[in-house]
């Protein structure tokens, strides 16, 4: 799980009681052979106080789409099988993909200064673009840096919150995002450490551009979306984007309102976790990315080699997480993501790419960042039912 979703959900929320009185629970809805064990990993999640999950399986047994809880508060419908979602960080790993493709037609070098592709913003030269897409670039966060407990440390863009909600239309450009961030003191000195920054991706959306000559959002076409045939997947740049086609709704308590949030301006994230995307289309993405099918063999292998992070059994590469399941279970490839508030987004895959699984989940949110205390035990358990050969009371657990 990456530090995002970390931070947002370790403290018990409000809205767990909220989403207790507002409806009934909703079994889970499916498509493909019945999967009874991710039934009711699933309606875990709703039974803790979640307002829906949808979520997708790619295994030997084929293809399984379910979803369970509810679709929006007040109503029974339950949550699309394929509905739109904000992905947040996921888009990371779409990013760090673009890039090493550009590394593959030797258009950038991972080991040359990220400074020689963007002059004028005052880049350290000793900041690479490999740094950039391992978070070891020491560049401030321009949504604040947090202490390992999740408080406060360094104040940037209000990103969450009450402080977050008035401005949660507000458009973005990534230039003044980075000249923000390279406004504050670095964290610590270019490749010497290691921490989550989503300047490095705005940063790296900039090279993209520079390089190409094309927006983001083109290169995303022309690179991923439309060779695997991605027709819900989105970048949603600087404007204000409500979730296209069927989708399940989050929220915010906001004073005496519940805010819908299908509907925002995620420019403030722009390259770092402003994407739209389906269960759908992610499984097929990350499918491809770790099936070879995207990145050159040696490209691939750089993509996953990994450095330790302060999270137990989970190690960075560029743009992706390897995490070790523990035994019986073995190593997965992930990246996961939320927006400000309301969506959780998971897409986890084995080695080879054979075996994937990803989610949407959607909640009611207050500045306590979601509604149960357990989010992080009950995401476990469902990747682990999927990914892990050996019962759960036989497991050793991850290291």
């Amino acid at each position: 799980m990456n530090t995002t979703i970390s931070r947002r959900t370790a403290v018990a929320a409000l809205a767990a009681a909220v989403l207790a009185g507002a409806a009934t629970p909703a079994m889970a809805t499916s498509t493909g052979p019945d999967r009874p064990e991710l039934r009711r990993a699933m309606n875990a999640f709703v039974d803790a106080g979640f307002a829906g999950i949808q979520l997708r399986v790619r295994d030997q047994q084929g293809d399984w789409a379910a979803g369970a809880g509810v679709r929006e508060l007040g109503s029974a419908a339950k949550p699309p099988t394929n509905g739109s979602f904000w992905t947040g960080s996921i888009i990371k790993t779409f990013t760090a993909t673009m890039v090493l493709q550009l590394v593959a037609e030797g258009r950038i070098e991972l080991d040359s200064p990220a400074a020689d592709h963007l002059p004028g913003y005052g880049l350290d030269e000793r900041i690479t673009v490999r740094m950039l897409l391992r978070h070891t670039s020491g560049l401030f966060n321009y949504t604040g840096e947090y202490k390992p407990d999740g408080t406060m440390d360094e104040p940037g863009i209000p990103a969450n919150g009450d402080e977050w909600v008035p401005n949660r239309f507000k458009s973005y450009k990534p230039e003044e995002l980075v000249r923000l961030a390279l406004s504050k003191k670095p964290r610590f000195e270019p490749g010497t450490q290691w921490s989550y920054s989503n300047t490095n991706y705005t940063v790296a959306l900039l090279m993209i551009e520079k390089i190409t000559g094309h927006s983001y959002a083109t290169e995303l076409k022309r690179r991923i979306t439309g060779p695997l045939g991605l027709r819900g997947t989105l970048a949603a740049g600087k404007r204000t984007t409500a979730l296209p086609g069927p989708h399940a709704h989050g929220y915010y308590q906001y004073k005496d309102k519940v805010i819908d949030l299908s509907r925002q301006n995620l420019s403030l994230l722009t390259g770092a976790g402003d994407l739209i995307s389906t269960t759908q289309d992610l499984t097929t993405f990350f499918s491809a990315l770790n099936g070879g099918r995207l990145l050159p063999a040696e490209l691939l292998a750089e993509m996953r080699t990994t450095i330790p992070t302060p999270l137990p059994g989970q190690d960075y590469g560029l743009g992706i997480w390897a995490q070790d399941l523990g035994s019986g279970c073995g190593t997965v490839y992930q990246h996961n993501g939320s927006p400000p508030h309301g969506y959780g987004a998971l897409m986890y895959s084995s080695p080879d790419g054979s075996k994937t699984l990803t989610a949407s989940v959607t909640w009611q949110d207050s500045a306590t960042r979601g509604p149960a205390k357990d989010f992080l035990a009950l995401v476990d358990a469902l990747v682990k039912q999927e990914f892990c050969d050996t019962p759960a009371d036989q497991r050793e657990p991850a290291r």
